[in-house]
């Protein structure tokens, strides 16, 4: 029973594909597949970091409708927060660095476009 238990999963920051990231098997030491999950992790990131600011609530919702749309949208951020944690977890430096990249990269977009908004257009002279 104990060898059936045996777990080999390395507890310190380590590169290369050769990781198991949110599945058993996935990315299955393959460098393609390995890019895939960095590519999905960045994605998750960068949409976890857009949807925390959608404004999806107009003031003419019905207040229950408006209430329940944004607990959606809150349970959608906070499972692919989750989803993005167990990645790291998996202690693969380059899913560490692109969840970073994409929280960062996510918070500027939004963030930039949010100040283009709100700066008044220059008047024609």
């Amino acid at each position: 029973m104990e060898d059936t238990m045996k777990m080999n999963m390395q507890m310190n920051f380590h590169w290369g594909n050769e990781a198991t990231i949110l599945f058993k098997g996935w990315p299955n030491e393959s460098t393609g597949m390995y890019i895939l999950a960095l590519l999905f992790v960045f994605v998750l990131a960068f949409a976890m970091e857009a949807l925390s600011a959608w404004p999806v609530v107009k003031p003419s919702m019905n207040p229950i409708v408006a209430g329940i749309t944004h607990a959606s949208i809150y349970s959608v951020r906070i499972c692919m927060g989750y989803l993005v944690m167990l990645a790291v977890m998996s202690f693969n430096a380059g899913i560490f660095i692109v969840a970073v990249a994409g929280h960062t990269f996510g918070y500027f977009i939004l963030k930039a476009s949010a100040l283009a908004l709100a700066k008044p257009a220059p008047s024609p002279a």
